[in-house]
């Protein structure tokens, strides 16, 4: 039995998850409210609750940590914390706000022994998962250009500091680059961008649009657009994007997903099956601790789009 302890609710935190999950558990909680929890995980079935992330570590019992820090800015720390205290880390995107903390994360779980991976189940949901299995198959050819498009609602609780969320480029952003290297399957070599602040009710810090240009390792091109703007009329919380073009036809995903299609060179197949049910990433965690099962993506490209997008926060990206 795997034994979870959840820390924080800043993020995607996985109570969703339990029970229903073979030979995994959900132990303890800590800065996670018991009204938050699920009915079927209260009462005689409720996690035992901590105050802080130490108390939670110093549970003999919890064997791997789900961290959704209070402040995404702290959680290299928290993770870096946990694992040093022989827990298993599982971290909401971003799970760094600095190459620097990636790195430490990283050769961290190296030298205790101990597994590390990110929330980056993004191309698990459908309909990605779909589209990046015909993808896989080389119906498109080669590609040539991708363009992603990730756009949400403002609203008034959107933090104005980044350190609690990672601020657009990156919180945002990751689902894009994951879409460009875990779905369409094309690492990004070098990226640039700017961003803006324009339209931002408030006084602060948030960043309500952002536009990315991506250089691909197979000689392509890609683009990211990032916002805010999302009204609420549209019906859906995000309106996304995708679409791949190559040199056998294209493939896409619009509206939120809500439509999709594929055309090649001989026939427009219209939409994609969506007959395969989508995947949890931790799911596929969970199996390799317990039964020794290969990850979708080894450490390195599970964070690499992160990295990239690290790198143009802090070297490339000019504030408006």
């Amino acid at each position: 039995m795997l034994n979870i302890g959840i820390y924080g609710a800043n993020g995607h935190q996985i109570v969703h998850l339990f029970p229903g999950r073979k030979n995994v558990r959900l132990a303890a909680a800590a800065a996670f409210k018991s009204e938050s929890l699920p009915v079927s995980l209260r009462g005689k079935n409720a996690p035992r609750l901590y105050g802080s992330l130490d108390e939670l570590l110093a549970d003999p019992e919890i064997d791997l940590v789900s961290l959704c820090s209070p402040r995404r800015a702290d959680q290299a720390g928290d993770a870096i914390k946990s694992l040093k205290a022989g827990k298993h880390v599982y971290a909401e995107k971003p799970c760094a706000l600095s190459e620097k903390d990636l790195d430490r994360i990283i050769e961290t779980a190296e030298k205790t022994g101990f597994h590390f991976h990110e929330m980056a189940g993004t191309t698990f949901a459908q309909p990605y998962l779909s589209l990046r299995e015909r993808i896989k198959s080389g119906v498109l050819g080669t590609i040539i250009q991708i363009f992603v498009q990730k756009s949400y609602p403002y609203v008034d609780t959107r933090p104005q500091d980044e350190g609690v969320d990672g601020g657009l480029t990156l919180q945002v952003g990751i689902h894009a680059l994951r879409l460009v290297e875990h779905t369409a399957g094309v690492r990004v070599r070098k990226i640039t961008g700017i961003e803006t602040d324009l339209g931002n009710p408030k006084s602060g810090g948030l960043k309500m649009a952002s536009s990315l240009v991506l250089s691909l390792e197979n000689g392509g091109v890609g683009s990211v657009v990032l916002n805010y703007l999302n009204p609420h009329s549209f019906g859906n919380w995000g309106n996304e994007h995708l679409r791949v073009f190559g040199t056998g036809g294209f493939i896409e995903s619009v509206d939120g997903g809500s439509k999709t299609r594929l055309v090649t060179g001989e026939k427009d197949w219209g939409q994609v099956s969506l007959e395969e049910p989508g995947k949890e990433y931790f799911d596929f965690y969970a199996e390799s601790l317990s039964e020794g099962k290969a990850m979708p993506f080894s450490v390195e490209e599970e964070l690499h789009p992160l990295r990239v997008l690290l790198e143009v926060k802090q070297k490339w990206l000019p504030s408006s």
